[in-house]
């Protein structure tokens, strides 16, 4: 990626700064002129792996340019790998480094394997995409691999360290699938720029998280937009990496693309035209919570409100919004509460927590909600029921908990069928009874779907694909915070089991995650498999 002079220069005068900071040489590496290559000395896997570069070379000295990301155990190694000669260091900018490591791994000339979803997961593409990744420069393996997974409409990438290679999988719809088998050399690489781009440490002891945002040129012109959330772990064959997409374009997260149906949009409608409120969107990472919730904040977004959000970290960028990025938990620097409180003084509106995850941060958003804030929240549940539970449990006996929520939206994504390739069957006595006892269990007053002669369906597959399924759609379960729960919770308090909270719920007019997902079965949206893979 090629960068303007002004943008080079200011580059330079931060390297600069940083290594006055450091105490260390500073080595300026935009000056014009022939760069000396010294490519004997070292192989240029362990140039990225070890985030250096040999700037100056001969008998008796060697020295070394490093970046703000290399590693003082990397510097200690290079002392010990070459004892016989003087080793010094001078810090550069990352430009210079990827600079030189052009000259040292020059791109080629690739042919890139474009991945079809026919071909996701079979052993002749993962052949072919584990060929191409070989070939290519780190900085391309990157930007090519979200290109394609951007092409797959896949939700994340996964890098896997196995005993003898590195596995990469896309998960799709919400299912992994294969995509190539690199060696563990190229995997240091593809790690490398990864570290370098996210700000984080290949040498880690510890799980690290990155944020990656940035316009790439591949070598064969191609532009990539790469905006990733980066997770790293360091497992017992090296470290493995889990990369989350992020769509950037704000007229994608608009409530009529959520696929409520007209009961469900009315409530969500109802709660957040009032003035203040709690709204919590439950479910594991990987069910669409945030999505949820941005789809709220945007159809709230007008000149007439402010809107704050406080996340860790900000994974979708919108304008009119104020966003907030907080530090994890485990820093010196300031958590969810702290933000949250510092944002109240700033006369919001609407407040979005990125996830509640404590019983400060859980006491500071009741509060908000009571003194006239439409605050919005994600928190790690089974259930709408269970997330109450859990939240009592947090917060113990406190009489604002009652009036503060109004919702709490759960929520899972299952596989949607391929109506073009959809098989329809006639489900068996077993199947049948499993299904009727679910119907029986609706809440009074709901339609309840006769399953004499009804239908259900399975994947079918196509030459364009052979899986059956295409993209997802939510199941879903709201709990209004309603007359007769409310009572129930102010009497029972933390005394309730979720199975007694759920209960009353239904009583009440809530249809369960499982009640939705059959009714969808039954649509022939999507299978039963599918909606007891993800509800259990």
């Amino acid at each position: 990626m090629l960068m303007s002079q002004d943008a080079r220069r200011d580059e330079e005068q931060t390297t600069l700064r940083r290594a006055r900071i450091l105490g260390m040489p500073y080595f300026d590496t935009s000056t014009p002129g022939n760069k000396p290559i010294y490519k004997d000395l070292m192989p240029a896997t362990d140039l990225y792996q070890l985030r250096i570069i040999p700037l100056q070379v001969d008998g008796h000295n060697v020295h070394f340019g490093v970046t703000n990301t290399t590693s003082q155990q990397s510097m200690t190694n290079l002392r010990q790998r070459f004892l016989d000669q003087r080793v010094t260091f001078s810090l550069i900018s990352e430009a210079g480094y990827r600079d030189y490591m052009r000259l040292y791994d020059p791109p080629k000339q690739v042919t890139y394997q474009d991945i079809e979803l026919n071909t996701a997961g079979t052993a002749d593409i993962v052949k072919k995409v584990s060929a191409v990744l070989e070939q290519v420069r780190a900085d391309d393996m990157l930007a090519y691999l979200v290109q394609q997974a951007h092409k797959l409409a896949a939700s994340d990438i996964h890098v896997e360290n196995q005993q003898t290679y590195v596995r990469i999988r896309f998960r799709i719809d919400g299912v992994l699938h294969s995509i190539a088998r690199i060696t563990p050399e190229k995997c240091r690489m593809l790690i490398s720029a990864i570290a370098s781009a996210g700000n984080i440490s290949t040498s880690a002891q510890d799980a690290q998280q990155g944020h990656i945002a940035q316009h790439v040129r591949m070598a064969d012109g191609t532009e990539v937009d790469i905006n990733l959330r980066v997770e790293t772990v360091p497992a017992i064959n090296g470290m493995d990496v889990v990369m989350r997409l992020f769509n950037m374009r704000q007229d994608m997260y608009v409530l009529d693309k959520l696929g409520l149906s007209e009961k469900e949009r009315g409530v969500i409608d109802n709660i957040i035209q009032k003035p203040s409120a709690l709204v919590l969107a439950v479910g594991p990472t990987g069910s669409g919570k945030t999505t949820t919730l941005y789809s709220i904040l945007n159809s709230l977004n007008n000149d007439e409100r402010k809107i704050i959000t406080v996340e860790d970290p900000v994974e979708y960028q919108f304008e009119g919004i104020t966003q907030i990025s907080v530090t994890t938990a485990n820093s010196q620097q300031t958590n969810f509460a702290d933000k949250l409180r510092a944002v109240l003084r700033l006369d919001p509106d609407v407040v979005m927590v990125g996830e509640i995850r404590d019983m400060d941060t859980a006491k500071t958003a009741l509060q908000a909600s009571l003194t006239g804030h439409l605050v919005l929240s994600t928190f790690h549940a089974g259930s709408a029921a269970a997330a109450l539970t859990r939240l009592m449990d947090v917060i113990g006996e406190n009489p604002l908990f009652v009036s503060a929520i109004r919702l709490v939206m759960a929520q899972r994504l299952v596989r949607r069928l391929d109506e073009s390739t959809r098989q329809a069957y006639e489900p068996d006595a077993a199947t049948l009874q499993k299904l009727q006892a679910v119907i029986d269990s609706l809440p009074p007053g709901l339609e309840k779907p006769n399953l004499s002669g009804v239908k259900l369906y399975k994947p079918g597959s196509s030459a364009d694909n052979p899986y059956g399924y295409q993209r997802q759609v939510a199941i879903r379960e709201q709990f209004l915070m309603t007359g007769e729960i409310r009572k129930l919770l102010q009497t029972g308090g933390k005394h309730l089991s979720t199975q007694e909270i759920e209960a009353a719920a239904v009583k009440s007019g809530m249809t369960t995650m499982l009640q939705d997902g059959v009714l969808k079965i039954i649509q022939g949206l999507t299978t039963i498999e599918e909606v007891y893979r993800v509800v259990g």
